[in-house]
């Protein structure tokens, strides 16, 4: 799957599950602004698995630091596809992002924010549509934007974080299992598994039926659980 529809994938699973699954495993309830933030940082945590492709969407969001990275985290994963894109991965993670806020405190969710925010930003196509500086110049100003933003409505210590981490990653690999190559999500075991419906990353099947598809869905749910005037109110 294309970087865009991963993040609109993780988008529209924390929009749904929002009311459901955090009360359930984090034993509290969301406010319309919890369920905003995360569902935008769960877009961009839906493309943390493909840091490990240098050549991918994602690689140039933060110019040549993202370049860097990328090249780091597929040299230490085994390349494209292979333990990023594992359940593990989702552990570490979610486990990760807990430990950082937990420990590390507010400086830690708020680089945490400004990264998440530029992988969205690039994904969702909100910055020129170029490699070059004017796109992750554009990048590291909405994400400095959207960063201080967040900072005024996001708890010292949101536990919903992690949840949205975890969600946004997870969603990438089953969006990787809809395709030809799958995802080895028991790495470090090599099986790709795959339930094939998109035979090629760009179709027509992925760009005009599941992406309009899901992001109405994103919409419609923030609508009921964030955006009404009732909610708001």
């Amino acid at each position: 799957m294309m970087g865009h529809s991963h993040a609109v994938s993780g988008a529209m699973l924390y929009a749904a599950s929002a009311p459901f699954l955090p009360p359930l495993l984090l034993h509290t309830t969301l406010q319309p602004a919890d369920i905003l933030m995360g569902t935008v940082l769960c877009a961009g945590a839906a493309l943390l698995p493909d840091l490990d492709h240098h050549d991918g969407s994602i690689a140039n969001f933060l110019g040549p630091v993202s370049k860097a990275l990328c090249r780091f985290v597929a040299w230490a994963s085994g390349g494209h596809r292979h333990a990023t894109h594992s359940l593990l991965f989702v552990a570490l993670m979610g486990g990760g992002t807990w430990a950082g806020v937990t420990y590390l405190g507010r400086n830690f969710t708020l680089a945490l924010t400004f990264f998440l925010l530029a992988l969205a930003i690039r994904a969702l196509r909100l910055c020129p549509p170029s490699n070059g500086p004017e796109a992750w110049i554009t990048v590291i100003g909405l994400s400095a934007l959207g960063t201080f933003g967040m900072n005024t409505w996001m708890p010292n210590s949101p536990g919903w974080l992690p949840y949205a981490v975890a969600l946004g990653t997870l969603a990438h690999l089953l969006g990787d299992c809809l395709t030809k190559k799958g995802a080895p999500l028991l790495w470090p075991h090599k099986e790709r598994y795959e339930i094939v419906l998109i035979k090629r990353s760009g179709n027509n099947v992925e760009t005009k039926v599941l992406v309009p598809i899901m992001s109405v869905a994103t919409f419609v749910l923030l609508w009921f659980t964030a955006l009404s005037p009732t909610i708001v109110n």
